[in-house]
């Protein structure tokens, strides 16, 4: 099993891409941290994820925008089980406004939580993963191609992935890989929660609707040592949706 000992931090770890990214790493051995806002959500995902088949599961309430948080996950993390080999971001918020109604804190909800979420636990992987360790950031592929009403979301995920070839530069020396996935529509709340969506604004072909395991199935690659001369890469998993949005 390719997780077999390892520990992996997987944050918005309690519902969606990242409950089923947990669910398939721990199938293959790992020992998961789930790190989530709701202890609620926390309670309900842990056994799901025992019965994956993970050796151990922590959860963690963590809000990936205050730094402070993010320090008393990993170090929980460390605590527990003496090591971290790999973590997820995928913690993510995505809000609907004209442009210009936005206002600065708007931008700032957004962007604490999509970019400099994924710049916090970056950092620690940079302080306490050994080499062999990876990150896999979860973008959007709104990062490439973009609709109205989500400007804050689309600029936070292109960010994530300027983040990524940054971190990938800088980690490859301590022995670190970082790569990112770019999601396409994925059958998750936020898809169907969409204003566009509900709207029609937005059409969404059933073809081009994937599941949360499609994508966690591209994360659990690229945090395996079959990846191991992956750095600093994006892959879309989006079955093939930008290529005509």
């Amino acid at each position: 099993m390719r997780f077999q000992d390892k520990v992996v931090i997987i944050t918005g770890g309690a519902g969606g891409i990242g409950l089923a990214t947990a669910k398939r790493l721990a199938s293959e051995g790992a020992r998961i941290v789930l790190a989530d806002l709701s202890q609620d959500n926390l309670n309900a995902a842990v056994p799901d994820v025992q019965k994956a088949g993970a050796p151990d599961v922590l959860g963690s309430v963590c809000n990936v925008a205050i730094e402070e948080q993010v320090m008393a996950t990993v170090q929980a993390t460390l605590a527990k089980f003496g090591r971290l080999d790999v973590i997820v971001n995928n913690a993510g918020l995505m809000q609907f406004k004209p442009l210009e109604e936005l206002t600065g804190d708007d931008w700032l909800r957004v962007l604490n939580v999509d970019l400099l979420g994924t710049f916090y636990f970056t950092k620690q992987a940079f302080l306490h993963m050994k080499p062999g360790g990876a990150v896999v950031n979860v973008s959007s592929i709104h990062a490439i191609a973009t609709e109205a009403l989500v400007a804050p979301y689309a600029a936070a995920k292109a960010a994530v992935l300027s983040l990524t070839r940054s971190a990938a530069i800088e980690g490859k020396p301590k022995g670190l890989r970082i790569n990112s996935v770019l999601p396409g529509a994925v059958d998750t709340p936020m898809l169907w929660n969409n204003p566009n969506v509900k709207s029609g604004v937005e059409k969404i072909n059933p073809d081009d609707v994937g599941k949360p395991e499609d994508i966690a199935a591209a994360i659990a690659y690229l945090a395996s040592d079959d990846a191991a001369f992956v750095q600093g890469t994006e892959v879309r998993v989006d079955g093939g949706r930008l290529d005509h949005l």
